[in-house]
């Protein structure tokens, strides 16, 4: 992931190449792990931008719900299952 101005506000976009200028961030090819780094707000700290950046590229790159889509999903669909909350999952093998 890499930082671009566009227009006012920077936004991360996705260089899956490693081509892009500037400071880069490494992230897990995960819906989930974009979610905990927004949570946390790991790409203005990781990148060095100061203030809030638009990560609605990384979310199509990755084929992720944006934030408020998921919370809005979430809502209408009501509660999350309780297994889906519980602890970490653990490989069979």
């Amino acid at each position: 992931m890499v930082a671009e101005v566009d227009g006012d506000s920077p936004v991360v976009v996705p260089d899956p190449r490693r081509r892009r200028p500037g400071r880069g961030a490494w992230l897990h090819p995960d819906p989930a792990c974009l979610r905990l780094a927004e949570r946390r707000r790991a790409f203005p700290r990781a990148l060095r931008v100061r203030g809030s950046l638009d990560t609605s590229a990384v979310h199509e790159h990755f084929g992720a719900e944006q934030p408020q889509q998921a919370a809005q999903d979430r809502t209408d669909a009501g509660s999350v299952p309780r297994q889906a909350t519980e602890g970490k999952q653990v490989d069979p093998s």
